[in-house]
């Protein structure tokens, strides 16, 4: 049986977390790393360092077109903290499509190196209200690739119906927590400042969610 996985990779606490998972089940990993004319190319760049430490081969794609067409205060420099321009029910850090652009790209490689499963971090437990990160979407793109290109590729959640804190938890039992703290970024704003619960400015959305997992964490786990 095949036994090859594609995790959708941005460097980040989530996805490295997600790496470590993967690389603990799967006999062959490799990762995808998005260039998407996203503000702050910091976090590609904490991807390789992750990758390489986990011996990981390493896709990077560019599309960074994408950032051009699509708004987002991830792309256009925005404020983070402000509601989407267009959609003001979501936040202004919100990237229109983004997953299901992610994992179109990523089903259509699986299938060109021979993976039977894609890892993407989405987590519908603490999302940032980003719609595109629920399970109701995952199993809908899922269906609706493999419906199209006749294929069979799983798409696997870790983190789907766990908090920040678990995520925490989850590296740790995956022997990647170090990885996380030391090199993974999350941050909006770009900030490469290093606190106790990773990089990043401790103001943004993304800081303040991580750093109340980290609290929680350690609470939680006596840490």
């Amino acid at each position: 049986m095949n036994n090859k996985v594609m995790v959708i990779f941005s460097g980040g606490q989530d996805s490295t977390a997600c790496l470590g998972w993967a690389k603990n089940r799967y006999d062959e990993v490799v990762a995808i790393t998005f260039n998407y004319g996203q503000n702050h190319s910091i976090e590609i760049e904490q991807s390789k360092i992750i990758a390489e430490k986990l011996g990981v081969e390493q896709h990077i794609i560019d599309v960074s077109f994408f950032g051009e067409i699509v708004d987002s205060a991830l792309t256009h420099k925005g404020n983070v903290n402000e509601k989407h321009h267009t959609n003001t029910n979501l936040p202004a850090s919100y990237v229109p499509n983004r997953n299901a652009f992610f994992i179109t790209i990523a089903h259509a490689v699986a299938q060109k190196i021979g993976a039977n499963t894609l890892v993407t971090g989405v987590c519908e437990t603490d999302y940032s209200g980003y719609p595109d990160c629920r399970r109701i979407f995952i199993d809908s793109i899922e269906k609706s690739l493999n419906l199209g290109s006749d294929s069979n590729i799983k798409i696997e959640t870790p983190l789907m119906y766990i908090d920040k804190a678990d995520t925490f938890k989850l590296a740790e039992d995956e022997g990647v927590l170090d990885l996380v703290l030391k090199y993974s970024h999350t941050c909006y704003n770009g900030s490469d400042k290093m606190n106790e619960w990773g990089r990043g400015c401790g103001d943004c959305p993304a800081c303040n969610l991580r750093r109340a997992g980290w609290e929680e964490y350690k609470k939680r786990y006596n840490k």
